[in-house]
């Protein structure tokens, strides 16, 4: 379903993420479409002997106890490009959770670059690219353009999915 986007650099929501199956599945579906994309994962992936293929294969590790400074570091590495898909894992685990993390949007506002959507399916054994867009200053109207599109896209493992909810945006957090 899909194509990637026509711009050059771009940042790739991939959703939703509920199991390790998720990275072979969009790296697969990724080199499909001619996208060699980096993508950020936890730093404790990046330990041992896996770790330099899982660099060489574009991660870039993320310490997530200390991530200041990480979206102006993304932003400044998109900028320096001319073609770049950075994917970022919105709800930053592959277990259910509350809520996402807003740094894809702010990595894109920041490198001034759009967002496309990915999903993987696993009932409907399927996966593929979604809208693009351009991020607004108002992240919650966004936010009601991604709660639509991933509403029926349960992930590969429905119990784990995350729906698209920012800590921001839950009136009982705030």
């Amino acid at each position: 379903m899909g194509a990637p986007p026509h711009e050059p650099v771009y940042v790739v929501v991939a959703a939703p993420h509920t199991t390790n199956w998720d990275f072979p599945a969009m790296l697969t579906v990724a080199w499909a479409c001619d996208v060699s994309p980096l993508w950020l994962g936890k730093k404790e992936l990046f330990a041992g002997p896996l770790g330099g293929l899982l660099r060489h294969l574009g991660g870039i590790p993320v310490d997530r106890e200390n991530p200041q400074g990480l979206v102006e570091e993304i932003g400044i590495l998109m900028r320096s490009h001319e073609t770049l898909a950075m994917v970022v894992p919105a709800e930053g685990t592959r277990s259910k959770g509350r809520y996402w993390k807003s740094g894809f949007h702010r990595i894109a506002r920041d490198a001034g670059v759009p967002i496309a959507l990915t999903f993987l399916d696993g009932p409907g054994r399927r996966g593929g690219w979604g809208p693009v867009f351009a991020p607004h200053e108002d992240i919650h109207e966004d936010m009601d353009l991604i709660r639509a599109f991933y509403a029926d896209k349960p992930g590969l493992r429905p119990a784990h999915k995350t729906d698209p909810l920012l800590r921001s945006e839950d009136v009982a957090a705030v």
